[in-house]
């Protein structure tokens, strides 16, 4: 597609200070075996280009799915005169903002290598069959969904940028039934499992073979007794660490809501910009990462969508807060650092300031070092259901399953735990942190921000965690 949007872009004309152009192709395709029967596979291409221009002092952008030269053209046009139109009520003055002038490619592992649709249902036949463990189960599925993309990004200033991605979303649930008594298994949160690559993503997490685990769990949760009530330590896996780290520390200090950008639609932030450099978000053993360069995680790229190189950054070493969640235009409005987080869900989107792969680094303990570490709680796995206030400090999170931790080790089975707390002083409660070999690379393909509306892909790395003196509850609190 490179060739196809180089002779597009020089084919344009445009006025303005700076303008781009940034051509998306993305391609998926579904597949499901529910009740141990194939579902239709469902595929879908979707295609398009977003142009943006800076004249005047103001920006504009528009959208078209048609990429001829004409359909194009007339989309920088419309871009131009809003650019025009906008420059005297603008919060920037885009004649003073200098656009990178990268030029690079990034590919996902594997990006190429393909595997036949016949050996995919394979698979989720295979996994649909072993989830059926008791005639408790009334409900199972096993599915799958592969997304490949290609974007290309071409300025004025000399720009040029191809990135080529892979996604692998595997699926599996296993929902068991006893009289009034329903409870739903999942693997890591159902779509909590997704990476960039190929089979090995299955394999990584051990995809084959845990059908039979799913419906397993579903069933033990029938006779399992509600999650006790009060205040405890929990030791959070990590599928529930994601959410975590995504709603009260991801989402929070993406510098666009701290500015004010989310206000009428999603909320804003607890976070102000003062406390850069001096707050305390966490314990000591808080250190955060804004990491878009492990190759396989899912939000992985090496340029963001204002085409500036992605690089490793701390934003909480320590425990202190160190920098927001915020792109090069907002950075320009905060006079304040960031990262290359600028980037949107699709061609008919532009950037804002969103998270990307956001990673809690591992710590020292061994699994058996975190259950040894409590006396008096509960563990806690797959999240299940979130709730938190619109500036993104009090929060309510439910999980599929638990297990009390007595004296130091695991014992019962519970259902229904979950737990609150408030991010602002949550963090400061983090008592251990599990080492590499608890820690797991995850994330969401659906992240919702923005208005209108953007639904993007999040990555998240998180060893388990312990907690101390949480609120916890169970169903029946």
């Amino acid at each position: 597609m490179l060739h196809t949007a180089t002779s597009l872009f020089h084919s344009l004309r445009c006025d303005g200070s700076f303008w781009s152009l940034r051509l998306v192709d993305e391609r998926s395709e579904s597949l499901a075996v529910r009740r141990d029967v194939p579902q239709p596979a469902s595929r879908a291409r979707d295609r398009g280009a977003m142009v943006t221009v800076y004249a005047d002092g103001g920006a504009g952008y528009a959208a078209t799915s048609d990429v001829s030269v004409a359909g194009v053209q007339a989309a920088l046009d419309r871009a131009a005169r809003w650019a025009r139109s906008t420059a005297s009520r603008s919060v920037i003055d885009f004649r003073a903002v200098e656009m990178p002038a990268s030029r690079g490619d990034f590919e996902s592992p594997g990006v190429d290598v393909p595997w036949p649709r016949a050996r995919w249902y394979e698979v989720l036949a295979a996994e649909s069959r072993a989830a059926r463990v008791d005639a408790a189960v009334v409900d199972w599925e096993a599915s799958i969904e592969l997304r490949t993309a290609e974007h290309v990004y071409l300025t004025s200033h000399g720009a040029q940028v191809r990135q080529r991605y892979r996604f692998v979303m595997p699926g599996l649930s296993a929902t068991a039934n006893a009289g009034a008594v329903t409870q739903t298994r999942t693997l890591r949160g159902g779509r909590g499992v997704c990476q960039q690559g190929g089979v090995e993503v299955l394999a990584r997490f051990g995809f084959e073979g845990a059908g039979r685990q799913v419906g397993e769990e579903a069933v033990a949760l029938l006779a399992a007794p509600e999650c006790p009530t009060g205040r405890m330590n929990v030791l959070l896996m990590p599928d529930q660490m994601i959410l975590q780290i995504h709603e009260s520390i991801g989402h929070p200090l993406e510098l666009d809501r701290i500015l004010g950008d989310e206000r009428n639609f999603a909320g804003t932030s607890f976070v102000t910009p003062d406390m850069f450099g001096a707050y305390r978000y966490g314990s000591d053993l808080l250190d955060v990462t804004f990491d878009p360069t492990r190759p396989e995680e899912f939000a992985s790229y090496g340029f963001d969508d204002d085409g500036t190189p992605a690089e490793r950054a701390y934003v909480i070493r320590k425990g202190i807060l160190e920098r927001p969640l915020g792109g090069l235009l907002s950075q320009r409005r905060a006079s304040m650092p960031g990262v290359a987080n600028a980037r949107a869900d699709n061609w008919n989107r532009p950037p804002i300031d969103r998270m990307a792969n956001l990673n809690l680094e591992a710590g020292d303990a061994s699994f058996d070092e975190l259950v040894r570490t409590v006396q008096n709680g509960v563990l806690m796995a797959t999240n299940s259901s979130w709730s938190i206030d619109d500036s993104r400090n009090k929060f309510q999170f439910g999980c599929e399953y638990g297990r009390l931790i007595e004296d130091g080790k695991l014992t019962r089975v519970v259902r229904n735990p979950n737990y609150r707390g408030v991010s602002a002083s949550f963090w400061r409660s983090l008592l251990r942190v599990g080492n590499d070999a608890t820690r797991e690379v995850l994330g969401t393909p659906y992240c919702g921000k923005g208005e209108p509306a953007q639904v993007i892909r999040v990555g998240h790395a998180s060893p388990a965690c312990v907690f101390g003196d949480v609120e916890v509850f169970g169903g029946e609190a």
